[in-house]
Order: C-alpha cells, then sequence, then structure tokens
C-alpha cells in the first residue's frame, strides 16, 4: 500500500529544512581525517549520513552527540589523522557519496585494507569513474566487473597526478581531492564545467593548501588538517521541493529559512526565474564557509526553457523537479547533457519520466536527457519511487499539485536524506 497526497489547497508558512546532506557528509569525514576533536553544528540525522558516521567509526574516530537521545546539539568527532585509519569493512547503506569519496582518502594509506559495499542500490552504482583517476595516481583498488562494488582499497604510496574529469561530478572531484592530500606531488582536477564546491571550502578551512587556478583546482600534500569546527546550512535540495510546490499550487506563498545559497548549488533558481517563477532570495551572511539566507516562491505561471551544459552539474539533483514544473509550463521544456542522471540512486532520466508519463505527462526520454511538454498540469496516478528519496519527493509534490492526487510506493525512501519531509509539508498545509 502506497502512501497517497491528494490535491492541495494553498501552501503557506515557512520552515528550515534540514541540514544540508553534500555538507554533512564532507564534514564527518574531513573531521575523521583531522587531528583533534571537531565540533559540527547542525550534522543531518538520515539514514545516508548516519552510515557516513559508521563508517569513520570503523576506521577508528570517535563519534558523540548525534541521535534522538542526544543532550548535546553538536556532533563531535574525534579525528585518526591523515593517515590513521584503522582497516575496516565498511557498509556504505545507500549513501553514493560515501562509496565515492572515502576511497579517495583510503588510497594513499600504505599498509592498510578496506573493503565497502552497500545495499542493493549500491551494488548497482558504478565506481569506475573513481577508480581509474585514483589508479593513474598509484592506487591499488578492484572491483566487481571492474565497475561495480564492493570496492576493494589497499593503501599505497600515490603521486600527484593531472586529471581531466570527463564529465563535471563533484564527487569524484572530491575523491581525487582527498588523495592528492596523501599524494607525492601536486594533484591538479581539471573541470569541463564548475560543481559544487563544498570540498574545497572545507579544506581549505580546515588548513589544506587548495586553490583554483583557471578550471582546475589544485591541491598539495599536507601533513596534518586541524578543522576544529563546521556548521552546516539547511540543504538547498531539500528546500527546493518546497520551492516548486510553492510554484505548482495555486495560492501559495512559502518561505525556506536558513537555506545554503553556494552558488556551485543553486542553479535551480536560474532556471525556475527564466520560467517565469516568482522567487525572492534574502541573503543572511555565512555559515562555516557557505552564504546561506531565505527563499521565497510564490504561486506562478511558467513558461518552458530549455536546460543543458554549465547549468546541469549547478543543478543535477533538481532537474527532476524541473521536469516537473515543465509539466506546468507552457510550451516544451528539454533537458540535456545531462546524462549524470542516470548514474543516481535510480536512473532518474527513466525513473523521472516513467512517474510524469504515469501521471499524464507527455514525456520522451533521451540518453542524456528529457522532453517534456506542457500540458498545464498532471492527472494524477501513481508513482514508484523505486527506492530513490528524491523520487518519492517528487511523487508527494506532484500529488499537491494534480488534479486527483497521486499515490507514492515506497515513500520510505525520502528518509534517505529528509526523515521528516511529510511532517514539514503537512505543517505547510499539504497533506
Amino acid at each position: 500500500m502506497g502512501r497517497r497526497f491528494e490535491p492541495s489547497g494553498p501552501l503557506r508558512g515557512s520552515l528550515r529544512p534540514p541540514p544540508d546532506k553534500s555538507i554533512s557528509h564532507r564534514a564527518a569525514l574531513i573531521a575523521a581525517m583531522g587531528e583533534g576533536e571537531t565540533a559540527i553544528g547542525g550534522y543531518l540525522d538520515a539514514a545516508d549520513t548516519r552510515s557516513t558516521l559508521g563508517a569513520v567509526e570503523a576506521l577508528g574516530a570517535r563519534v558523540e552527540g548525534v541521535g534522538a537521545d542526544a543532550i548535546e546539539p553538536l556532533l563531535r568527532v574525534g579525528g585518526v589523522g591523515l593517515r590513521g585509519a584503522a582497516a575496516a569493512a565498511i557498509d556504505v547503506g545507500n549513501a553514493g557519496t560515501l562509496l565515492r569519496l572515502l576511497p579517495g582518502w583510503l588510497a594513499g594509506q600504505e599498509g592498510g585494507s578496506w573493503t565497502l559495499d552497500g545495499d542493493e542500490s549500491i551494488r548497482r552504482r558504478p565506481v569506475d569513474r573513481i577508480v581509474e583517476p585514483l589508479r593513474s595516481m598509484g592506487a591499488d583498488l578492484s572491483c566487481r566487473e571492474e565497475r561495480l562494488p564492493p570496492l576493494e582499497v589497499r593503501g599505497a604510496p600515490l603521486h600527484g597526478a593531472r586529471y581531466e574529469l570527463p564529465v563535471a561530478s563533484a564527487q569524484v572531484k572530491s575523491c581525487l581531492l582527498f588523495a592528492g592530500l596523501l599524494a607525492d606531488g601536486e594533484t591538479r582536477v581539471v573541470e569541463p564545467q564548475p560543481t559544487r564546491d563544498h570540498s574545497e571550502r572545507m579544506l581549505r578551512a580546515a588548513g589544506a593548501e587548495i586553490e583554483r587556478d583557471g578550471d582546475a583546482i589544485v591541491v598539495r600534500p599536507a601533513r596534518q588538517l586541524w578543522p576544529e569546527r563546521f556548521v552546516v546550512p539547511a540543504d538547498f535540495s531539500s528546500a527546493a521541493f518546497f520551492l516548486v510546490a510553492g510554484l505548482l499550487v495555486p495560492g501559495s506563498e512559502v518561505a525556506l529559512e536558513g537555506v545554503g545559497l553556494n552558488p556551485t548549488r543553486t542553479g535551480l533558481l536560474s532556471i525556475l526565474t527564466r520560467m517565469g517563477a516568482e522567487l525572492e532570495v534574502r541573503p543572511q551572511g555565512e555559515e562555516g564557509g557557505e552564504p546561506t539566507g531565505t527563499i521565497v516562491a510564490r504561486a506562478s505561471e511558467l513558461g518552458a526553457t530549455e536546460v543543458g551544459g554549465a547549468e546541469v552539474p549547478l543543478a543535477i539533483d533538481e532537474l527532476p523537479l524541473v521536469a516537473l514544473a515543465a509539466c506546468f509550463a507552457a510550451g516544451e521544456t528539454t533537458i540535456r547533457e545531462a546524462a549524470e542522471l542516470r548514474r543516481k540512486e535510480s536512473d532518474r532520466i527513466a525513473a523521472v519520466a516513467a512517474a510524469l508519463g504515469g501521471l499524464g505527462a507527455a514525456v520522451e526520454a533521451s540518453e542524456d536527457g528529457m522532453r517534456i511538454a506542457g500540458a498545464g498540469g498532471l492527472r494524477g496516478g501513481t508513482v514508484d519511487s523505486r527506492g530513490d528519496h528524491r523520487i518519492a519527493m517528487l511523487g508527494a509534490i506532484a500529488g499537491l499539485a494534480s488534479r486527483q492526487g497521486v499515490e507514492v510506493g515506497g515513500m520510505e525512501a525520502a528518509a534517505v536524506s529528509y526523515p521528516g519531509f511529510e511532517a514539514d509539508l503537512a505543517s505547510l498545509g499539504g497533506g
């Protein structure tokens, strides 16, 4: 039996979405690499980020202060140092970010050995995109069929290298930057387009020698890191569901507070504004080196657009929501050069096309994107989340804005990144 989301009246009110998932993963990993204790304010307590805490504990780090029974509002992580990770079998659960970032740190720790494995979904997610460049730095890695988990990492001496990313990916970039900290000589990662830069900001704050040089990010070897403190802002990707709901449900006005406004994450705002969305951004300063603010979304009449090129990595996790908005927009919207969507928790091109098509949309999937013919809205029906948290939440928002409602199968997948999603939606009057 699925969870049903009926057509909604106007959504009204404000809320602070949960802490940023990408930054939470990185905060725990960099804290584990550090010397002494690191305090992390606002760490996301969700399935994926708990997998990262479990991983760093398995590597020897001390973790205190997370969970429903925690009295201390800060998460505290006692690091093992850059070269002090204990040999272990790591269960990454469903956390693709953990699977792709952690091997970069482990690969350069000589004498250690680690196995990274996870759930059924993780076992279908390719790791060859990190294996190939890490091997070019001297890493000793092996995986199933040369591309799939489990991933075996045997610590080896690394040398700096220059690597051009064939596809813009913040996860692959971050993996190589972690490896570069332990390598002999300079490591240079060249991006085809800029991607989210949380790792660079956080490593620099922890004392790493890292800089941007044109289209490349350069990192030099480090002896130690001293992170000391991170503060995690509210997750823009989580806020995006409510922003789009506010645009699509007539009469709505929704404010999302304390949201991270890092320009390498907020490409969705530019896309929606181009479509005619009435959005207001109120900057509020910085938390932990990340700009934050409030975003207000008001119900709007939308028009079609084209999305591709440099915009894609700045909105990769929000492109399913662009497709949803396009169902309500006048004209045909095209999303292209987004093949990265096929390598997420599900094949999100196929999943989004199937979900929206099943609700009455005219959607045509391509190898690297999709075309959506706007028809003034969605009929309703059923959506299979395919175990993907973003598809589950997409189905819920579609239900509120639809004519007949939507039943979402596998809604529990939302807990991977947003355990309180349904309660927050209800607080705005949706469901």
